[in-house]
């Protein structure tokens, strides 16, 4: 993948992809390697609603885990 799509769910789609496929170990190291913000790509993906799990390594629907 050479850059990380803008639209929220194909993007929250690819990230998870990533990392659940070991490609990167943090969120943070992905951002680095794509030239993107992590807090910037968090607040982005927040305002579509999504929110990122440190414990499952991916983005996750607001709410899902309640």
């Amino acid at each position: 993948m050479e850059y990380l799509p803008q639209d929220p769910a194909i993007l929250v789609s690819s990230i998870n992809m990533l990392l659940r496929d070991d490609e990167f170990d943090t969120l943070e190291s992905l951002c680095i390697n794509f030239d993107r913000d992590s807090e910037e790509l968090r607040s982005y993906l927040a305002d579509a609603g999504y929110v990122y799990s440190e414990e499952q390594k991916q983005f996750r629907p607001v709410g899902y885990d309640n």
